[in-house]
């Protein structure tokens, strides 16, 4: 095999996008230009930018739809249609899973972990609006008392996200918790979301909890050719803001609202992030029962150079 066969083998293996048949065809061309990206630094950081957006955005693309969905169909979904905008959503969100895996975009593993968070996410929703903390102000057919059933979907988005996540920036970890601990607190957060109605709010030592197990975890990722890291609470703190701007949108186009919102739209409240922060902790811990975290070698780059195989040394330190 020729040195460059062999390049390109090395970068389809190591490429977390192999495992997406659609994706394959990319591969070895997108390791051209990032030869070509590589020969200066500016542009080299530039790539890896790109590439950051790139795969979040990948990562994305469940909750993308949805929330696309939802805008489309606020704005543009005949009010007397036939059928009513609640379930076409919810045809739409199940046309685009079973797609996802028809497509082998989604692994059955992945699925499992979402359909799990798809349930405890409507078992929770069908408690909170009974309790009228939110409510889905237009009829629909396919509810389970009260909750239309695509709102389930919502949550499946978070899982999904973790998952591809996962896979796409092939996540290590240094002193990552034990996931029993990460099981105990996830049910203690899930039990405080029903307590905190009947006067037991523990949500302050819940974030104390979390902080204690996280606060010496780093997660590495990769964008490129290295790996790059953060502190783990604030990849978490990252993700839960922007589960906070779809709220806002979700809110904005009426799909479901607060009681705060019943006579006009206003920005859901930031005190909800602390909630959606929580919330993400037991997507996390689902994902992670499918996905066991990996741990971070010390020769980190050196064991996973496939990436960059065929790039100069200078590029490499850029």
């Amino acid at each position: 095999m020729l040195p460059r066969q062999r390049d390109s083998s090395k970068l389809r293996a190591a490429s977390a996008a192999a495992i997406w048949a659609p994706l394959r065809p990319f591969i070895a061309g997108e390791a051209r230009l990032g030869r070509v990206m590589a020969q200066r630094a500016w542009t080299s950081a530039l790539y890896e930018f790109v590439r950051f957006g790139l795969k979040q955005g990948w990562a994305c693309l469940f909750g993308g739809i949805a929330v696309a969905l939802m805008i489309a169909t606020w704005r543009f979904y005949p009010a007397h249609a036939p059928l009513a905008r609640y379930d076409f959503l919810f045809l739409c969100m199940i046309a685009v899973q079973a797609t996802l895996l028809a497509t082998r975009l989604e692994t059955w593993e992945e699925a499992k972990v979402i359909l799990i968070y798809h349930l405890v996410g409507t078992a929770m929703e069908i408690f909170k609006t009974a309790v009228g903390s939110w409510i889905y102000p237009e009829p629909n057919f396919f509810r389970i008392a009260g909750v239309p059933l695509f709102s389930g979907f919502m949550y499946s988005c978070i899982g999904s996200y973790l998952c591809r996540a996962f896979r796409l920036f092939d996540f290590r970890f240094t002193r990552h918790p034990r996931r029993l601990g990460l099981v105990v607190l996830s049910l203690a957060i899930y039990a405080n979301f029903f307590l905190d109605h009947f006067g037991i709010d523990l949500r302050l030592l819940l974030f104390a909890a979390a902080t204690l197990l996280f606060c010496r975890t780093t997660i590495h990722f990769k964008v490129w050719r290295r790996y790059r890291s953060m502190p783990l609470l604030l990849g978490l703190g990252l993700v839960s803001l922007f589960i906070w701007f779809s709220e806002n949108i979700g809110t904005f186009t009426r799909t479901w609202l607060y009681p705060s919102q019943s006579h006009g739209w206003a920005m859901v409240s930031p005190a909800k992030l602390g909630s959606w922060f929580l919330l993400l902790i037991i997507s996390y811990t689902l994902v992670s029962l499918i996905n066991p975290p990996r741990v971070m070698s010390a020769q980190g780059d050196l064991a996973d150079e496939a990436d960059g195989a065929a790039l100069p040394r200078r590029a490499k330190a850029g």
